[in-house]
């Protein structure tokens, strides 16, 4: 678990150097090292512990955009706001706001959406923890 904790940090912290978010010029100084914060520390579900893949990715909800219904089949999300507020909902379970800062996991193969209702733009940091890579990523869904 401490490797795929650790797997996990290391590929957050090279997407926020890939998206170009500049650390605060105190910590540059600072040296003990870089100033890490902990977002969300949770044992991976319906995986059996196996991760084949791991994606991260920056999403950009326009003002009043969504994604479809969809599901990832054999790989659990991650979805932490950085900017603005969205709306999640899962198949059974109410609509949840957030802001920035929170996070959200959905479990393999549930079916979920993401929007942003607001007027201004949202985003957020998107880790996929695969256990099958030889399913497709994302199956949008009817609903």
């Amino acid at each position: 678990m401490k490797l795929v904790r650790r797997e996990f940090l290391h590929l957050v912290a090279t997407a926020v150097a890939v998206t170009g978010i500049a650390p605060d010029a105190s910590a540059q100084s600072a040296p003990a090292g870089p100033k890490l914060t902990q977002i969300l520390r949770r044992d991976l579900e319906r995986q059996g512990q196996v991760v084949q893949e791991s994606v991260v990715s920056v999403a950009e909800f326009g003002p009043g955009t969504a994604a479809p219904w969809h599901m990832h089949p054999g790989a659990q999300e991650i979805l932490h706001v950085t900017e603005g507020n969205l709306i999640v909902e899962m198949e059974g379970t109410p609509p949840a706001p957030l802001k920035a800062g929170e996070s959200y996991i959905f479990p393999a193969d549930a079916p979920h959406l993401a929007r942003n209702e607001g007027a201004t733009l949202a985003r957020a940091l998107v880790v996929h923890s695969r256990s099958a890579k030889d399913k497709p990523l994302v199956v949008v869904v009817s609903r």
